[in-house]
C-alpha cells in the first residue's frame, strides 16, 4: 500500500495505471547525499506539532525528529562507502530582500543568516569534507554554485532528504531531473508541517520526476557501490 493511496479516486488509480506513471528510472554509479534545510526553523521542536508551533512557526515538530534520525543513519553509511555529502542551509542574507516567499508573514528575522534557527540541527551537524550551501529560494539550484559542484564531483545521482517534501525538497528534485540528474527521495528521511502537502508531494515526485527509496534500500543502494563511489 502507498503512502498516497487514501488520496486517490478509483479514477486517479486508472490514469496512473494506463499513462504508465512512476515507472522506475534508475540510479547511477556516483551519487551525492543532499539533506535540505535540516535546520531549527524547520524542524521545530521534538514533540508533536501543535505543541511548538508557537515557538517554532515554521517547524514540523516530531514529523522533523523521526526523519532526523534516518538521515543520520543514512550519512553514516554515506561517509563510510565515500558517497559525498551536501547540505542545503535557507537563509536570508538582508530582512525582505532575498527571501522567496513572504505569504506566512512570519518574522523575517528569524531566517537571517546569523538566526540560531538557522542552524543545522546538532544530530546532523556537517562533518570534515562535507559541503554547505546556502541558498535563500525553494530550489538549491537558484543563485547558488550547486550545479557547478555537482558537476566537478562527477555526480549522475541525487538522494534527497530534508525538508519541507512540498517545498525545497520537491523544488530540488523538479530542477535536478531537468539538469539530467538520477534523483530518489528518501521517503522515510522527508518531511513536512502538512500531511496531505507530504503525500501529494511524493505522489507526483513519483508519478512524473524520479524514484522513491525507503532507508533500507537506500543502504543496499549505497553499499552495493564501490569504496569511494563520490568524488573526483
Amino acid at each position: 500500500m502507498s503512502l498516497w493511496d487514501d488520496l486517490l479516486t478509483p479514477e486517479d488509480r486508472e490514469v496512473i495505471r494506463r499513462a504508465g506513471y512512476g515507472r522506475p528510472q534508475g540510479l547511477g554509479q556516483r551519487p551525492v547525499v543532499v539533506v535540505v534545510d535540516a535546520q531549527y526553523n524547520y524542524c521545530g521542536g521534538d514533540c508533536p506539532i501543535l505543541e511548538q508551533l508557537d515557538a517554532w512557526p515554521s517547524g514540523a515538530g516530531e514529523a522533523a525528529w523521526r526523519a532526523v534520525e534516518v538521515i543520520a543513519r543514512l550519512l553514516s553509511v554515506a561517509r563510510r562507502r565515500g558517497v559525498p555529502v551536501l547540505y542545503t542551509r535557507q537563509v536570508h542574507k538582508a530582512e525582505l530582500f532575498d527571501g522567496f516567499s513572504a505569504k506566512a508573514g512570519r518574522d523575517p528575522g528569524a531566517y537571517l543568516e546569523e538566526a540560531p534557527g538557522t542552524r543545522i540541527v546538532a544530530p546532523l551537524k556537517p562533518g570534515t569534507g562535507d559541503l554547505v550551501i546556502e541558498k535563500s529560494a525553494a530550489s538549491a539550484f537558484c543563485g547558488t554554485p550547486l550545479l557547478g559542484i555537482l558537476i566537478k564531483l562527477q555526480a549522475d545521482t541525487l538522494l534527497v532528504t530534508g525538508g519541507s517534501t512540498s517545498g525545497c525538497v520537491r523544488a530540488l528534485c523538479v530542477d535536478a531531473v531537468s539538469y539530467h540528474f538520477k534523483v530518489a527521495v528518501i521517503t522515510d528521511a522527508v518531511f513536512d508541517r502538512i500531511t496531505a502537502s507530504h503525500k501529494v508531494a511524493l505522489l507526483d515526485l513519483w508519478m512524473k520526476y524520479c524514484d522513491l527509496l525507503s532507508l533500507e534500500e537506500a543502504l543496499r543502494y549505497l553499499e552495493a557501490l564501490p569504496l569511494g563511489a563520490g568524488p573526483c
